[in-house]
């Protein structure tokens, strides 16, 4: 099996995705993992279906355009990677593979010119803000629309907040305990300004000087998930060029899926040369989610105390997906939030299942992603907390979306916004 892909494909990232599928020993672990599964109930919307189709096509026995509607319901949540007990690299596979697919594809225009949309307009936050300012005027018309051009309206926000620009330089308070480059993003900074800046000041109060390179830019991972190779390898490089890692102790992003984009620079870079190759390497070792790198401080010499609630609270935890199961993180930020005297921390049910944002998923698959926002937004009612917290922009502008179309008051929060306002008294 592995050979016959790598004799087909024989670059580097032929090689990955022959080690991906040979590794699959079709036991069906993964499927009560896949959100896609669990939702339709097709074997071909689960990761074991996915990778039989892949590899036929890979093998050249089945023709791209059969297997593809299956392979675009696949969020890219790697649930299924945390849940197989054979290491099979799953997010290797379906990224290495839409990367190789795209350029073979053919699309309607309609699909085209979202898909260029929405890579133009995310990286770019001043563009990106004009766009969602626009927006706000065409929101009234959204169900007008067709579904591919109504999907993003309805994620836009009723106002667009102010930016919030930082210094490239924010020095510690106190006595100095770390330096940290920190990855700004790119969405955030037009939907949820505050996220960054809740970070620094987190930062900077426990003793973090904070550098925000102005050099970097998108972390590529949109671009990567959705095929578009060449321009999250131009964007990747970029970041290499951006950050100096020998400089700071850690790259701080507070994004799952930028965080996890970062950490796949490895993969993405493979083959493309043993200079780009190592730094991918050296920038990927750096990368921190801020959860992660506040339990480090944590446990180095503890985190300035908490102010308690001024009533108790119950904060329910989602998992970004990008987080819990890309990166691994699922301790750390639950540590955080019970550190916080007066409040108390809810699990979800079926916390583990993607909230159906992935990236742009929403744009693209809306009908499905509406059907995991509505599910993951009732259970987090059903906790009956006063806060909703997360790690990552996507995970926050679904479950807004979603608890606000159900009439629920449960405010939604970063994980980060939450440890800002227990500093400040505000909670």
């Amino acid at each position: 099996m592995k050979n016959e892909i790598a004799l087909h494909h024989p670059d580097a990232q032929g090689l990955l995705m022959a080690h991906a599928v040979d590794a699959c020993v079709h036991c069906g672990f993964c499927l009560p993992a896949c959100p896609t599964y669990q939702v339709l109930g097709d074997e071909m919307d689960s990761p074991r279906g996915r990778i039989i189709l892949m590899k036929e096509v890979l093998e050249g026995e089945l023709p791209l355009f059969e297997a593809t509607p299956h392979l675009d319901r696949c969020l890219g949540c790697v649930g299924c990677v945390t849940a197989c007990p054979s290491g099979v690299p799953y997010g290797e596979l379906i990224t290495s593979f839409r990367g190789w697919a795209e350029p073979q594809r053919s699309r309607p225009v309609i699909q085209r010119l979202t898909r260029a949309a929405v890579l133009t307009l995310l990286p770019r936050p001043a563009l990106f803000r004009v766009g969602a300012e626009l927006g706000k005027f065409a929101k009234p018309l959204a169900k007008v629309l067709p579904q591919a051009l109504r999907a993003p309206l309805d994620l836009l926000p009723g106002t667009v907040q102010p930016a919030q620009p930082l210094p490239e330089f924010t020095p510690a308070r106190g006595a100095k305990r770390g330096r940290v480059a920190f990855l700004s993003g790119c969405a955030q900074q037009v939907l949820t300004p505050n996220f960054n800046a809740a970070t620094v000041r987190v930062l900077a109060r426990n003793g973090v000087e904070v550098v925000i390179p102005p050099s970097q830019g998108c972390c590529g991972a949109a671009a990567m998930h959705t095929g578009a190779r060449s321009l999250a390898l131009e964007q990747a490089r970029r970041n290499l060029g951006a950050f100096d890692t020998e400089a700071v102790d850690a790259i701080v992003s507070n994004a799952a899926g930028c965080g996890a984009g970062l950490k796949e620079y490895p993969m993405l870079l493979a083959g493309e040369g043993a200079a780009d190759e190592a730094k991918a390497e050296r920038l990927a070792g750096k990368v921190r989610d801020i959860s992660v790198y506040l339990a480090e401080l944590s446990a180095d010499g503890g985190l300035e105390p908490f102010m308690p609630t001024s009533r108790p609270i119950v904060v329910a935890y989602h998992d970004a997906c990008h987080l819990a199961h890309a990166q691994g993180v699922k301790a750390e930020p639950r540590a955080l939030i019970r550190s916080i005297p007066g409040v108390t921390l809810a699990e979800v049910k079926q916390g583990d299942l993607c909230c159906g944002s992935a990236g742009t998923y929403n744009i693209e698959q809306p009908e499905l992603a509406g059907q995991l926002g509505d599910l993951k937004a009732k259970n987090v009612i059903a906790t009956g907390a006063d806060y909703v917290v997360s790690g990552n922009v996507g995970c926050h502008t679904q479950l807004q979306s979603h608890l606000s179309r159900l009439g629920s008051p449960i405010r939604v929060l970063h994980t980060i916004e939450l440890l800002d306002l227990a500093y400040r008294g505000e909670l």
